[in-house]
């Protein structure tokens, strides 16, 4: 597995969803590449910080920035 391959499956990773096969691979890679495995890690403690944010507490300029950053994400 490439580091480009990773990157496009570490939230199926997360989410438990990688068939055996390719999470194998996937868990290989990172035992192989220090700068994935720090990648996974960022991206799991991202999504537990971020988790911990209440909406309310979010001005209404931040919730439309984030908004707005989120819809215009370039996609492939």
């Amino acid at each position: 597995m490439t580091c480009a391959e990773l990157v496009e499956l570490v939230t199926a990773f997360l989410d438990g969803a990688l068939d055996p096969e390719t999470e194998q691979r996937f868990l290989e890679h990172l035992t192989l590449c220090d700068g994935c495995a720090t990648y996974v890690e960022q991206f799991r403690r991202t999504i537990a910080e971020v988790g911990q944010v209440e909406p309310e507490s979010l001005s209404g300029e931040t919730r439309d920035r984030l908004l707005d950053a989120f819809r215009n994400f370039p996609r492939d």
